[in-house]
């Protein structure tokens, strides 16, 4: 398809990829500005008025309040952040950050994770606001910095500082939901009501210097190695939430499988499976290792970065089981911690998006799920409102899109854009 001939939601979605916001964690990244100052020229447009807060210097959040027709109703947060995990672009097949359109799809870091949904939220506005209508109700649009490295640079601080950004919010929607799973020659939707909760841990060995030749057995990083292994290697228990019962209950029906066995019913999902598996447990993943400074010096001290995903409301007892688990000789230092989440798979906004769904693709079942990663619901969680996964998309049955999360060669389909857009865009009409 010729860039000139995409629909407007791609076109967007491909120019906010260009933008390289990448984040690297812990304060090192490019920085959203850029990013920001596109989405808050694009509402301009719209006639919307939208407002920026940049904490930090480059760390730009942005936001504009869309007025409903029912003022008395509470209003809806839309959400997205613009932030993007590193990408190495010589283990890619096309430049990461140059928005490439091929095989029917737009391509680059940011495509699934999420400028794609950013974009999708614009344009379902843009949809109401150029036909002269205007939504249900109020609706804040929200562009937050710093997602990928838990939001503590991005919505944590405007929450703490511009909580007036969301008065009247009761509920909102983001990320990681919405979007189809292949369940054999049929497909259902995935609309996220919950969260596990983060733990970024670091693990700390020490030991005593010493020359590399010697024998040695207070080597600390022969004892990290170990307990990172051990903790590597944990085959943590399923146990079930009320969301992920539900969700194997409802998986179960449309498998075949029994919904005694989850991890079975999961499996039966395709390529989905080890997103939906890793929901049904905690999971304790070595993710970085720092240690010594040259070949022939045994250190005194070595660390190991963890990512710690814990099942909602057992934080403390995960990390009780972490530090039995590495032993006594081994520190365990929380990095960043944050709260898991869970949602009622009901309601009025519930119905409103599963109607949506049923509208643009009848027939196709809707199961709740809890997801293994986090959004920025977590932070307006803090001001009482309700957050929900809901970034329709309906995608082809052998695309692993779960898979494209912090991957490689990152991509979405373009008619999946303009499905979610239309989705949304009806969602915002009527509920």
């Amino acid at each position: 398809m010729p860039e000139a001939e995409l629909p407007e939601v791609a076109a967007i979605a491909r120019d906010l990829i260009r933008f390289d916001t990448t984040n690297h964690g812990g304060g090192r990244a490019a920085g959203e500005r850029e990013a920001a100052e596109y989405v808050g020229a694009y509402l301009e447009t719209l006639g919307l008025q939208p407002e920026f807060y940049e904490p930090l210097p480059r760390r730009t959040n942005v936001m504009a309040r869309v007025p409903g027709r029912n003022r008395d109703k509470p209003a809806l947060v839309l959400h997205g952040h613009l932030d993007v995990v590193p990408a190495i672009a010589d283990d890619w097949s096309v430049d990461p950050f140059a928005g490439v359109v091929k095989d029917g799809m737009l391509w680059g870091r940011g495509a699934v994770d999420m400028k794609d949904m950013d974009a999708m939220i614009l344009t379902s506005v843009a949809d109401l606001l150029r036909a002269g209508e205007q939504p249900e109700r109020d609706l804040v649009l929200a562009f937050f910095a710093d997602e990928e490295n838990g939001g503590v640079e991005g919505s944590a601080l405007v929450v703490r500082d511009r909580p007036d950004w969301f008065e009247g919010a009761t509920e909102a929607i983001s990320e990681v939901g919405g979007y189809s799973i292949p369940i054999g020659d049929r497909h259902a939707y995935l609309l996220q009501v919950g969260e596990k909760a983060l733990i970024w841990i670091r693990l700390v060995a020490r030991g005593r210097a010493a020359h590399g030749s010697k024998l040695h057995d207070e080597n600390a990083v022969t004892r990290l190695a170990e307990a990172v292994a051990a903790l590597g290697r944990t085959a943590w228990p399923v146990t079930l939430t009320d969301t992920s019962r539900e969700m194997s209950e409802r998986l179960a029906e449309l498998t075949g499988q029994s919904a005694g066995d989850p991890d079975a019913v999961a499996a039966a999902t395709g390529a989905a499976s080890g997103f939906l598996r890793s929901t049904l447990r905690t999971t304790t993943n070595p993710t970085g290792l720092v240690a010594g400074y040259k070949h022939n010096v045994i250190p005194d001290r070595a660390e190991a970065l963890i990512d710690v995903r814990a099942l909602p409301g057992t934080e403390d007892a995960t990390l009780a089981d972490i530090r039995r688990i590495v032993g006594d000789g081994v520190e365990v230092e929380i990095v960043h911690q944050d709260i898991g989440l869970e949602v009622p798979f009901s309601g009025d906004l519930v119905d409103a998006m599963v109607a949506a769904l049923g509208r643009h693709d009848p027939g196709a079942p809707v199961v709740p799920y809890l997801m293994g990663g986090g959004t920025d619901n977590k932070a307006l969680a803090a001001l009482g409102i309700a957050g929900y996964g809901f970034a329709p998309l309906r995608l082809p049955s052998d695309l692993d899109f779960t898979g494209m999360f912090h991957g490689v060669d990152e991509r979405v389909p373009i008619d999946a854009l303009v499905f979610g857009q239309a989705v949304l865009t009806d969602l915002l009409r009527t509920y």
